[in-house]
């Protein structure tokens, strides 16, 4: 099956989560440190950008803030720590599009970060995308 990517995702601190992003019709961007996403706005086009608060290069939350600053209206999810409500509310004051916690399940990961990306019913996009190779 081939999908056709319709956006860039930049996923940032996500190396757990990516499968959740198969068969999503995007062109994922998959960076480990702060410093790499913020040089793939150099070379790429970026839609939308799915990171953790505290990134190992970019503690509590400095990826997203700087990306805010510059970038307010992009389509923003920030992955906090469970329990830790400061992330949350900074996350949520930040404007980010959505905020969820690194243990949340991967069916409600994944219908968050696909509203978040316009693509409230996955099936009917994932059917509309698929071509078949013979």
């Amino acid at each position: 099956m081939v999908i056709i990517a319709e956006m860039n995702v930049l996923a940032v601190g996500m190396e757990n989560r990516t499968d959740q992003f198969n068969g999503l019709p995007i062109r994922l961007l998959d960076m480990a440190h702060g410093s790499d996403a913020v040089d793939s706005f150099k070379t790429d086009q970026i839609d939308s950008v799915i990171s953790h608060w505290n990134l190992v290069d970019m503690p509590d939350g400095a990826f997203l803030k700087k990306l805010k600053a510059i970038k307010p209206d992009m389509p923003t999810v920030a992955i906090v720590e469970p329990d830790n409500p400061r992330q949350e509310i900074e996350a949520r004051m930040l404007g980010v599009s959505a905020v969820i916690t690194e243990d949340c399940g991967d069916d409600y990961f994944r219908r968050v970060v696909t509203s978040v990306l316009g693509f409230n019913d996955v099936r009917a996009i994932e059917k509309l995308y698929a071509i078949k190779e013979f």
